[in-house]
């Protein structure tokens, strides 16, 4: 599709793509002023030095990577390291090369090191966005290594929102931390966060939207604020209506990977055959080591409510992410459907 970009925002001296999780992706228009707001606020929150360089092994072309590896490098002198890729042996070679290291990464990347016991020594700093990260890894991580991984929350829309500076892994895995320094958060009537600081985008592009103006986005996630920390419980659109009760499948994923044979998962609603039951929950698993639907499901009775168990079971080898890294339940959700159709 082309675009008019002499018709941008004034200001405008930069464009980012949104995660397409659950929409098709849209261009957000930024200026100088808001990229370099959003730096200053990592920078100074997650306490960046220009003494532990970032080992850049996340894509530079995504808004994690760009944020908290390429606007410190440029605007604060945090040097970048860049690994051509991250395969464990290529990770522990490129950290051999300074004393110490900050390395922001996703949760798969940290579980495929801890599981090759390949996390360097010499990080200083351990960052994990892009995902929710899993209470277990962050445990096993600590446990083991004494590396504290850090959760870092954020959107295309705003950058960095909160982040998770406590020194020892989460009690709960739906805290995602408190909000960046320069940020200030709010839930409104429909329980949803809205963020404003001067990191916000000036707004989407061609397409303006009121969801992203005058410095505030109003977000999809539903949200609690507690004694300074935010807590997330899923995305308003992802909720599963089971015969009126509604349930986020982000709560029934962190139940599910407590199960130590439980490598990923992905948990969405589907419609209903049986009537007066408007969806059914389908989990999609990928497994370290063999274990029955039954235990599974044995499993989650002992922490969730019985309508809350999944009804559908769909064993994968790996869950693929798209092309902005990220996993959407939408694409998922409609490749099970095409497959209940053929």
């Amino acid at each position: 599709m082309a675009h008019d970009f002499g018709r941008l925002p004034l200001g405008s001296v930069h464009l980012k793509t949104t995660s397409a999780t659950t929409d098709v992706p849209r261009f957000i228009a930024f200026t100088a002023e808001q990229l370099a707001a959003d730096a200053e606020n990592i920078v100074t929150t997650m306490g960046l030095r220009p003494d532990w360089a970032n080992l850049g092994v996340i894509s530079l072309a995504h808004s994690y990577g760009f944020s908290s590896l390429v606007t410190p490098l440029l605007l604060h002198g945090v040097p970048l390291i860049l690994v051509d890729s991250p395969l464990p042996e290529s990770v522990l070679q490129a950290a051999l090369q300074v004393e110490n290291i900050t390395l922001p990464a996703v949760p798969a990347l940290w579980r495929a090191w801890h599981e090759a016991n390949a996390i360097p020594s010499n990080v200083r700093l351990a960052i994990s966005a892009g995902a929710p990260l899993p209470s277990p890894l962050e445990r096993a991580v600590f446990e083991t290594t004494g590396v504290k991984l850090h959760n870092f929350y954020g959107a295309s829309e705003c950058g960095g929102i909160a982040y998770d500076a406590s020194t020892e892994p989460r009690a709960d895995a739906a805290c995602v931390g408190a909000p960046l320094r320069n940020v200030q958060l709010t839930v409104n009537e429909a329980g949803c966060l809205e963020v404003r600081s001067r990191a916000v985008g000036e707004n989407y592009w061609p397409v303006p939207n009121p969801d992203l103006s005058s410095g505030c986005y109003r977000t999809r996630d539903l949200a609690e604020l507690r004694d300074g920390l935010v807590f997330l419980h899923g995305r308003a659109g992802d909720l599963i209506n089971v015969a009126g009760r509604k349930v986020s499948p982000e709560s029934i994923e962190r139940a599910l990977l407590a199960h130590p044979a439980v490598s990923e998962c992905l948990v969405f609603g589907a419609p209903s055959e049986e009537a007066g039951r408007s969806e059914i929950i389908v989990a999609c698993v990928a497994m370290k080591s063999g274990a029955a639907v039954e235990g599974l499901k044995q499993f989650l009775l002992a922490k969730l409510p019985a309508w809350q168990v999944p009804r559908r079971w769909v064993f994968v080898e790996s869950l693929p992410t798209n092309q902005r890294g990220k996993l959407s339940r939408a694409e998922w959700r409609r490749r099970l459907l095409e497959q209940s159709v053929r």
